[in-house]
């Protein structure tokens, strides 16, 4: 407890002597959140130092945290205790945050200045290594700065950087770094950037920002950019050369006009000028009615007749044909475009199915792959809810696929959705099964009907005994949890008759059909086809 405490001391905490005589010297410090420093571990945090000095917080009368410095002595004689010598360092600490800043921001724009841009590029570098990842650098320099400079003056030059800066940080994210390096050039540094068509989306992300006028001391003023991109490691493994190859990069992108951005490495420019045309077209593609569905059959192994038909989403563009699903599903996903197309496919695969049960084929159940995006929806039990009461199409014909990558990203969460899915009377299988989580644990706990096996395994089952074996060891789990397992890619009569023998329910592949479109599906369905099972 504190037995005595000075007027100098009084005046730095704001405390009388008769507030705190008497009183636990844990009162007067901070652990820099809510709670007080506990002066124990003060005493031993300073144990070790020859004079007892120790940098800490303290708490003043009306709730400021101040810095303090403190030099603890030991009393020997009795009574015993100690003496702390403590000293106001607020006023240091502030020169010491002042000559921090221009030492390491930039005075004009308070952004990162390249001193404090090559330090975080230098940590960033390390971690990107360590975790494998990519990152980019980004030289974006004005265009027409100049000619603002030299006609309305180096203030309103200053004042236009300075929204120029706003508009960038505004753009990127928290985790990126943008520093500006002097006079109208500036640099982005951007974490976790896996691909370099990700970096450009970025890229033209800032040039964009950079687009509409600024409004200056009543002057619209406009100024466009030019961007320059290095990838780490593509394009250099340290700072220096990073930077250097974003300069080059910046020096291609001016020769091209205004608003233009270029990588260092050449074929990365190509690569990511064809993804961002292919996610323009993407983005067309279905209000111009460009997406058509294509339907595969699934065969029962007991009958050889059709019993369900999986929609599969085909694009087919006016001037390139048809895009492999490869090439766009993966791109749908990543932009979020995935979810408007699969409600798309949804409704127009269960609209046409629905006309199927009407000319007799009411026992034909539709399989629709659901993606990860769609099934994040909180309320995607309600979407097809909506949908099939307002198609009126029987909820017990849908079955949904998942990978289970997708149900096991979240189990409490997924365990809530696909009960409210199942609750309607919809059905769920895990596609590509055998390639993901496999637990049995997941098995028990979803509400899950159907299993299908991975393609990969079916193929190679005729010559390859790992393949085989996992296969029918698919097949068993499937039937022990009363499950209905489907093979799918099933090209050959031995296949055929290698899933037949592990007991498998269902096959689909080319040995019985390719995908069709809906003419020749409801062709197939009105001939009867069978498939041979001797």
């Amino acid at each position: 407890s504190i037995r005595r405490i000075n007027r100098a001391a009084q005046v730095i905490f704001g405390f009388s002597e008769g507030n705190v005589v008497g009183r636990p010297l844990d009162m007067l410090l901070s652990s820099g959140t809510d709670r007080p420093l506990d002066f124990r571990r003060l005493l031993e945090a300073v144990r070790d130092e020859p004079q007892g000095y120790a940098e800490v917080l303290g708490r003043r009368h009306d709730g400021e945290v101040i810095p303090l410095e403190i030099f603890i002595v030991h009393i020997e004689v009795p009574p015993g205790g100690y003496v702390l010598t403590v000293r106001d360092i607020t006023v240091r600490r502030q020169t010491e945050e002042a000559i921090r800043a221009l030492a390491y921001y930039d005075a004009l724009t308070a952004l990162p200045n390249r001193l404090l841009f090559l330090d975080r590029l230098g940590h960033a570098i390390e971690r990107a290594r360590r975790q494998r990842q990519m990152l980019a650098v980004m030289l974006v320099d004005l265009d027409r700065f100049k000619l603002i400079n030299d006609s309305l003056g180096l203030q309103l030059g200053d004042l236009v950087l300075k929204a120029v800066a706003e508009r960038l940080v505004r753009t990127l994210r928290k985790s990126d770094t943008v520093a500006r390096l002097g006079g109208d050039e500036f640099m982005v540094l951007l974490h976790g950037v896996n691909s370099a068509e990700a970096a450009a989306r970025v890229a033209q992300k800032l040039l964009d920002c950079l687009k509409p006028s600024f409004t200056v001391n009543d002057h619209e003023l406009s100024t466009g950019a030019c961007v320059g991109i290095a990838m780490f490691p593509h394009d250099g493994t340290d700072p220096d050369t990073l930077i250097k190859n974003a300069d080059t990069a910046l020096s291609r992108a001016k020769e091209q006009g205004r608003n233009h951005y270029q990588f260092y490495t050449t074929d990365m420019n190509a690569a990511a000028f064809e993804r961002l045309m292919l996610e323009g077209r993407l983005r067309k593609a279905l209000s111009q009615q460009e997406f058509v569905i294509y339907y595969q059959p699934q065969v029962s192994l007991e009958t050889g007749r059709v019993v369900a038909v999986e929609a599969l989403l085909r694009w087919f563009h006016p001037d390139h044909g048809m895009v492999p699903p490869s090439e766009f599903i993966p791109l749908a996903e990543e932009t979020g475009l995935i979810v408007p197309i699969g409600e798309w496919v949804l409704e127009t695969a269960c609209a046409q199915v629905k006309t199927w049960h009407e000319h007799g084929f009411g026992e034909l159940r539709l399989a629709v792959n659901l993606s990860a995006r769609q099934f994040q929806q909180r309320d995607l039990a309600d979407r097809i809810a909506t949908l099939t009461e307002r198609l009126g199409f029987p909820p017990e014909r849908l079955e949904l696929e998942l990978t289970e990558s997708v149900v096991m990203r979240d189990a409490a969460e997924s365990t809530r959705k696909l009960r409210d899915i199942t609750a309607l009377g919809v059905q769920l299988a895990v596609d590509d099964f055998g390639t993901g989580y496999s637990s049995l644990g997941y098995l028990r706990k979803f509400p899950i009907r159907s299993l299908k096996i991975d393609r990969s395994f079916v193929h190679d089952i005729g010559h390859d005994r790992t393949s085989a074996a996992l296969a029918k060891a698919i097949v068993a789990l499937g039937t022990s949890l009363q499950l209905k397992v489907v093979a799918e890619g099933v090209e050959t009569r031995e296949q055929l008759m290698l899933l037949r023998g592990f007991g498998c329910h269902e096959i689909q592949g080319f040995l019985f059909s390719r995908p069709l479109p809906a003419a020749e599906l409801f062709a197939l369905l009105r001939e009867g086809r069978r498939l041979s099972l001797d």
